[in-house]
C-alpha cells in the first residue's frame, strides 16, 4: 500500500489555504530521463521550418557555356562556371526543404509528462493554486502573481479551462505563459523555470498521464 503525499495548495497571494492528497509515486516517483530525451527531441524537431535550401549546379542561372575549349589551354577542362569548385557555382550535397516531424506514441508522451512534472515536483519548481480568476483582461491584474511567488525566470501557468480574460491579462509579461490543461507538453514544463497549476488542471493532467 502505497502513503499518501500533501501537497499544500496556495492563493494567488501565494498563502496556503488547502492541502491536496494524492499517492507518494504520483509525484515522488522515478524520472525517466530516457523518455523525457525522446520527447524534447521530438518537440523541438517538430518546431524546426525546414526551409534551408541550396542550388545544384543544374539550378543556378547562366554557365550555359564552356568557358574554354577542352585541350590545348594548358589548364584543366571545364564545361561550366556553374560547377562546384567554381565560385558562384552550384552546391554539393547542400540543404534542402524538408519536414522534420515525428511523433511519439501516446503512451510515451504521457510517460514523459509525468516525468517531467515529478522532475519539477522534486526540485520544488511545482506550485498548486487554488484558482486564479480575473477580473479584466489587464497585466496589472495577473502582475500581483508574478510578485507573490517571485518569479524572476520564464514561468508557466497551467488552468483547466479556457479563460480569455486571463489569456489577455497575461500575454504581455514577459515572465508567465498561460496554457490549458488539455495543451501542456513535457517540452512546455521543463522549458520553464517554475510551474503553476491550479487544482482542477493538475487533476486534468494526471488523470491524461495515468490513463491507458
Amino acid at each position: 500500500m502505497t502513503s499518501g503525499m500533501e501537497i499544500p495548495i496556495l492563493n494567488i497571494s501565494a498563502k496556503a489555504v488547502d492541502t491536496l492528497t494524492l499517492d507518494s509515486d504520483v509525484l515522488g516517483g522515478r524520472v525517466n530521463k530516457a523518455v523525457l530525451y525522446e520527447a524534447v527531441n521530438m518537440y523541438r524537431a517538430n518546431q524546426r521550418a525546414g526551409t534551408a535550401s541550396t542550388k545544384t549546379r543544374g539550378q543556378v542561372r547562366g554557365g550555359g557555356k564552356k568557358p574554354w575549349k577542352q585541350k590545348h589551354t594548358g589548364r584543366a577542362r571545364q564545361g561550366t562556371i556553374r560547377a562546384p569548385q567554381w565560385r558562384h557555382g552550384g552546391i554539393v550535397f547542400g540543404p534542402h526543404p524538408r519536414d522534420f516531424s515525428y511523433d511519439l506514441s501516446t503512451r510515451t508522451k504521457r510517460q514523459a509528462l509525468l516525468s517531467s512534472l515529478r522532475a519539477k515536483w522534486q526540485d520544488q519548481e511545482l506550485v498548486v493554486l487554488d484558482d486564479v480568476r480575473v477580473q479584466q483582461p489587464k497585466t496589472k491584474e495577473v502582475s500581483s502573481v508574478v510578485k507573490a511567488f517571485g518569479l524572476t525566470k520564464r514561468s508557466l501557468l497551467v488552468t483547466g479551462r479556457i479563460d480569455a480574460t486571463l489569456t489577455r491579462a497575461a500575454r504581455n509579461l514577459a515572465l508567465l505563459s498561460v496554457v490549458r490543461a488539455d495543451e501542456v507538453n513535457a517540452y512546455d514544463v521543463l522549458s520553464h523555470h517554475k510551474i503553476l497549476f491550479t487544482k482542477e488542471a493538475l487533476s486534468q493532467v494526471l488523470t491524461r498521464c495515468q490513463s491507458r
